[in-house]
């Protein structure tokens, strides 16, 4: 049985009624109560968009497609003595990998999905790493002779363009420009994590007080 308590305070009754939990009405108070699922995983991914993940994504999108474009030139005009971002490979996995990350928070953007939020923290964090990879690969070929250019001994002839300076100030040049892309595809990668990784935190708490 229910029970029922009745107090009286500033002129105001309270009646409070104690119902247990074979009572049917229990069920359908707690039922009542709950949120949808639908609208926890809404509020959490509305958390996630005040990181301006379409932005985000746009920039994502942007550096994949220019350092694509240019690792096609690149691997063209090198051919036979590659340089060391061309020989590893950097401009094409980094540039499919942003082209991936940036469509995903672009997506984000639309969807009321949470899964779609952990899919970009994940991707985000790859990105983090090959960000770190690409400026460790592109700082080192500056560092680096033209290839073609290293000698092992003193009178071994070396090939008409290493004795060009321009050729090396260029090809510094388009180092430093990619590990100026390489840190602000970084900084946009930290900013879509710290994000996502915050929704997701809410979303598990929510899970829990339900």
């Amino acid at each position: 049985m229910a029970a029922t308590t009745v107090t009286d305070s500033g002129g105001v009754r309270i009646i409070t009624e104690v119902i247990p939990a074979t009572d049917p009405r229990a069920a359908q108070l707690a039922s009542g109560s709950r949120p949808p699922a639908h609208a926890a995983s809404s509020f959490q991914v509305r958390g996630f968009r005040k990181a301006q993940p379409k932005a985000l994504g746009t920039i994502h999108i942007f550096t994949g497609i220019i350092h694509v474009c240019f690792g096609i030139i690149l691997t063209v005009s090198e051919y036979g003595t590659p340089s060391i971002p061309v020989a590893s490979g950097v401009f094409f996995w980094l540039g499919l990998l942003l082209l991936v990350s940036g469509s995903l928070l672009v997506e984000s953007e639309k969807r009321d999905n949470i899964s779609l939020v952990k899919t970009c923290c994940v991707v985000n964090v790859g990105v983090i790493l090959s960000t770190l990879v690409a400026t460790l690969v592109h700082t080192t070929a500056i560092a680096r002779n033209i290839p073609g250019c290293d000698t092992n001994t003193l009178y071994q002839l070396r090939a008409e363009w290493c004795f060009n300076a321009g050729n090396k100030v260029l090809s510094n040049g388009l180092d430093c420009m990619f590990v100026i892309f390489c840190l602000l595809e970084f900084c946009a990668a930290v900013a879509a994590l710290a994000f996502g990784y915050d929704a997701l935190k809410q979303h598990n708490y929510t899970r829990m007080v339900r």
